[in-house]
């Protein structure tokens, strides 16, 4: 055989490019056969098309589920050119060969996401059919091309009109291999959405996760590196999250992202949204080096870039409200890699995009967040856990000093709480009643942690909040911020040591309280 393609099935649900790659394949004398909704766009342009039901002799029917599942056809795209057999047998059938696929599925993960689509209505558009002649086609790519997706039409029409109707061995590779990752990340989401959809979870001893991970992402671009440049890297979205995220933000102004600015914006957003007052944070390097709240966005920045201005230098700045002059005023005081916010006013944007540079992302609406799996990947493997949205309330909290707290006390601790989430671990933080004034993140031991804060502090501690990710293994770390003057501590409990600690702070007269909760972050 001489590879040269003289038949083609085209079924397509999206017809992009539809007209355009038929007029293209008919100038190259290519016969097209067809289905339904396809060919009749195709007659209506003029365009001569066979129906496949003049090749298999059997009628569509059940509305359309059976129309391509037929051995006339399957045996035309199977059929290897270099088994002579292969081919005897088509001839003894009167088979045609079928050198052609082009196939584009039924809308699934459309329909699934769309607002009001019933549970029917998203397994009608399962597609059986396209799937199986795409990839009984790319089984076969030595012999047959085929095409998945509009985007690809271009370039292969232009090849086969440069080489005489013929595809070459690596272009039927590489459409082969799109075929078996369209159609990997299409069972994903139908696998996705049988698991999370509440009418037909009727399993309820079932694992929360599944026993094969199948993860569908989405490739935004490549970067130009990745922590560092020796490094290779590309951008993702996935496409199963419907949340306010990173990828989905709009990139307003400035320079291309790079790897660290889109993990810390991630962070910086996730951040701020744990709050329901104005807020403020500002990363680096994957640590919040300020975080606040306050009655104004303004003033949430403010103490927020106050808790170490050294360090907030090239940040990366999170916020939880509407970008408004005054704000973007206090942030051109300073070099700032990247903002994060729901919008900006027309006044911010006029100010913050004199700075060339920086990039400025609209991330829309904050929207609660979802319980969703978080995947680290690891050499060889991936670990998975569930988001950590664990939250501590004040009714939560056990007092378990004879320094009891006031309600005042009961707000700054709770504060520290929140922002002790988001540091490195070991982490400890040191807090007013609505800002960071001390951070200690990431030390191999807590105490060394608690002194890093006291160290970074850009105020005096005395009367301010202590909160700790974990528990403290001796009572090291009380006794060191004790010498600082500080008011309260909050921290998990749960240490073989609880009692020694806890004394520790009786010592003091500190006010300590139990969360029951831990808080690591690696």
């Amino acid at each position: 055989m001489d590879g040269k393609i003289r038949r083609a099935v085209v079924s397509v649900s999206d017809k992009t490019g539809l007209l355009e790659l038929a007029k293209g394949l008919c100038a190259l004398g290519i016969e097209i056969i067809s289905t339904g909704g396809t060919m009749k766009a195709l007659q209506e342009q003029g365009i001569p098309v066979k129906s496949v039901q003049e090749i298999t002799g059997f009628p569509e029917i059940m509305d359309g589920r059976v129309k391509t599942l037929h051995p006339a056809i399957f045996s035309g795209i199977l059929a290897r050119r270099d088994h002579p057999e292969n081919l005897q047998t088509l001839e003894s059938l009167h088979l045609p060969l079928i050198d052609m696929i082009v196939v584009n599925l039924y809308p699934f993960e459309e329909v699934a996401a769309s607002e009001g689509a019933s549970f029917e209505e998203v397994i009608e558009n399962i597609d059986i059919g396209g799937p199986s002649m795409l990839r009984a086609a790319a089984k076969n790519f030595r012999d047959v091309v085929v095409l998945c997706s509009p985007a690809q039409y271009e370039k292969v029409l232009h090849e086969l009109r440069e080489n005489d109707g013929v595809l070459s061995f690596q272009t039927r590779q590489h459409l082969a291999r799109a075929v078996f990752e369209r159609t990997c990340a299409y069972d994903a989401a139908i696998a996705a959405y049988l698991r999370s959809g509440e009418e037909i979870a009727t399993a309820p001893t079932d694992s929360t996760f599944p026993e094969i991970l199948n993860l569908r992402y989405k490739k935004v671009s490549d970067l130009r590196y990745g922590e560092n440049p020796h490094q290779a890297a590309a951008y993702y979205i996935s496409e199963d999250c419907r949340e306010n995220s990173i990828p989905r933000a709009r990139v307003l102004h400035g320079k291309t992202l790079s790897y660290n600015n889109i993990a810390d914006l991630d962070t910086a957003m996730d951040c701020v949204r744990d709050f329901s007052e104005p807020a403020a944070v500002i990363l680096k390097h994957a640590n919040p080096c300020g975080l606040a709240v306050a009655e104004t966005l303004v003033e949430a920045y403010r103490l927020a870039r106050e808790c170490d201005s050294v360090s907030a230098f090239g940040g990366i700045v999170g916020l939880n409200r509407i970008v408004d002059g005054a704000t973007a005023s206090e942030m051109s005081s300073i070099f700032l890699e990247c903002v994060i916010a729901p919008s900006y006013t027309e006044d911010a944007l006029s100010i913050l995009t004199k700075k060339k540079n920086l990039r400025l992302l609209q991330a829309g609406e904050f929207v609660p967040k979802n319980p969703e799996m978080f995947v680290k990947s690891i050499v060889g493997g991936a670990l998975v856990q569930m988001r950590d949205l664990g939250e501590v309330k004040a009714k939560d909290l056990k007092v378990v000093t004879k320094a009891k707290p006031t309600p005042e006390d009961i707000e700054g601790l709770l504060f520290a709480w929140k922002v002790v989430k988001w540091v490195k671990s070991n982490a400890i933080v040191y807090t007013t009643v609505n800002a960071t004034v001390g951070i200690g993140a990431g030390q191999m031991s807590r105490v060394d942690a608690a002194e890093l804060g006291i160290k970074k502090a850009r105020c005096s501690l005395t009367g301010t909040y202590m909160g700790s990710d974990a528990f403290f293994p001796f009572r090291d770390a009380v006794d060191v911020a004790a010498k600082v003057g500080i008011r309260a501590i909050i921290q998990p409990g749960g240490s073989v040591r609880d009692e020694e600690v806890i004394s520790a702070a009786d010592e003091h007269g500190l006010i300590m309280v139990f969360t029951g909760m831990r808080h690591f972050r690696h």
